[in-house]
């Protein structure tokens, strides 16, 4: 019988992660700055982690029940990235120039590459919290809890990094919207 209930349990996280993997992989997409290969990294470990809680704790966490698994997913998805520039080894180099990807929608490639390439020129933590507020529309409550902050230091934050990305951007964004 426990043995059924492992499997049960395991069918249950393949389930999620399926359903979720999709939206935990355009995420770190864009917190990387484009980079599949270190966005892939981030999610596995994401899902390793979740796997390794799903099976330990049966969603229980000191005693309170995970309510919504994706948006702690996402939590554990951003809190890696953040630890991951943290540790980044000095040896790397970012570049300057992401690589000529053909886009489905047109016009809407260039503007959504440019958008990548600004981003990627930010701070990981300018970045994390843009992409929060704006991609993934997370409340600036949500935003403060998942990067372990206060809701005005998110505000001040996510203002200071629409900053920076404006300047980044010039006129290069009023260009692109205007096609």
């Amino acid at each position: 019988m426990g043995d059924r209930g492992g499997r049960d349990r395991d069918e249950r996280y393949l389930e999620f992660a399926a359903a979720g993997g999709g939206q935990l992989y355009r995420s770190a997409c864009l917190l990387t700055g484009g980079g599949t290969h270190l966005a892939e990294d981030l999610v596995q470990e994401t899902l390793g982690r979740m796997y390794a809680l799903w099976r330990r704790s049966g969603w229980l966490l000191g005693g309170r029940t995970i309510d919504n698994p994706a948006g702690y997913a996402q939590r554990v998805l951003f809190r890696s990235y953040l630890s991951h520039q943290r540790r980044r080894s000095s040896t790397e180099r970012p570049t300057g120039e992401l690589p000529d990807r053909a886009g489905p929608d047109g016009d809407d490639g260039t503007l959504r590459l440019t958008l990548l390439e600004a981003l990627a020129r930010l701070s990981a933590q300018d970045r994390a919290v843009l992409v929060l507020r704006y991609w993934e529309d997370v409340s600036v409550e949500q935003t403060a809890e998942i990067l372990h902050s206060n809701s005005g230091a998110v505000r001040t934050r996510t203002s200071r990094a629409l900053v920076r990305l404006r300047a980044l951007l010039g006129d290069s964004l009023a260009e692109l919207i205007g096609h």
